[in-house]
């Protein structure tokens, strides 16, 4: 699907109209004619404006077993978010992995147009991988909308984002910018995986956003009071999730016939240890040492349970 990079999509609301009209005459009973007309307009409407969307990212899912994927009848409830975290389908249902797809990607040089066509080339693998995934457990999917905002700080439906150590990407309720400021080419250079292990995080918080783990990770740290040592630790849970589930699309992708080589692996799996809150002096990604085991644990054998931050004890996460 073709994401926007830089400017919402701009769908109008569908209408649907239907005139039924049923005219029942009466016998002609000699000069006097007898004629029923019955008129019903029916109006329906399916608001897919982005504003309609926007409105609707917050609303509770329903908290119901996941499975229930059926489409059959006008009884058939859609997908919907399932406001879990450690009891989450998506983390709790066992075997379950991503497709071992060929991701085929743009050759990186290190310019901004090679970097836009990379970054949409990979959100398209990452659709392939998660869709099916997210649909088997009846959960909602939608691709996320790509930005790529220029210079030091851009605005989002989250305030206004500084480019920094900690925000080289940044993920907010749908949309997922990419500064190109963000990537530190000056100390990466030209190492594609690094850049796609990247982006696979930030669409790990997309992941968590449609299967419902963000609304609950958000829930529990508005309830401990922002910035507050409980607070800290939920995020850190949530990112130290996203970590994995970056390491399991690296995982899951390297050769298999696509662009995602052993040496782009190699790479993402060794930078991993750079980043972190050693490096960015937070509290809220978790250590170094956490961050990058996160991410290999997911790399190793492609299974979501090995992803369930959200059941690890608290030394797995600091």
């Amino acid at each position: 699907m073709p994401e926007p990079d830089g400017s919402e999509l701009t769908g109008k609301p569908d209408r649907v109209h239907r005139l039924v009209v049923v005219a029942v005459c009466a016998a002609i009973i000699a000069a006097l004619a007898g004629g029923i007309i019955m008129l019903v307009d029916v109006l329906g409407s399916d608001d897919h404006s982005p504003a309609a969307q926007h409105a609707r990212k917050r609303e509770p899912g329903g908290a119901g077993a996941a499975g229930s994927n059926q489409t059959a009848g006008p009884e058939a409830e859609p997908p919907r978010k399932i406001i879990k975290l450690a009891d989450h389908p998506l983390v709790t249902t066992p075997g379950l992995g991503l497709p071992n797809n060929a991701c085929r990607l743009p050759e990186w040089d290190n310019s901004q147009a090679t970097a836009k066509r990379f970054f949409r080339a990979a959100t398209r693998c990452l659709d392939r991988a998660w869709e099916p995934v997210l649909r088997e457990l009846g959960l909602p999917f939608t691709p996320p909308r790509l930005y790529f905002p220029e210079g030091q700080s851009f605005a989002s439906d989250c305030g206004t984002i500084e480019v920094g150590i900690q925000t080289a990407a940044y993920y907010c309720e749908g949309e997922l910018f990419l500064p190109f400021a963000g990537l530190q080419l000056d100390q990466y250079q030209d190492n594609p995986g690094v850049y796609l292990a990247l982006i696979a995080h930030e669409y790990g918080h997309h992941v968590q956003e449609l299967a419902g783990i963000m609304d609950a990770a958000w829930r529990q740290i508005y309830q401990a009071g922002e910035g507050t040592p409980r607070a800290q630790e939920v995020s850190r849970r949530k990112e130290l999730q996203a970590q994995c589930f970056s390491g399991l699309f690296l995982g899951s992708h390297v050769d298999r016939g696509g662009s995602i080589d052993r040496q782009m692996y190699d790479r993402a799996w060794h930078d991993q240890e750079t980043r972190g809150d050693d490096t960015s002096g937070g509290h809220d990604h978790g250590s170094n040492e956490n961050y990058a085991k996160w991410w290999r644990k997911g790399a190793l054998d492609n299974r979501l349970t090995d992803c369930n931050t959200f059941k690890a004890p608290a030394s797995e996460v600091s």
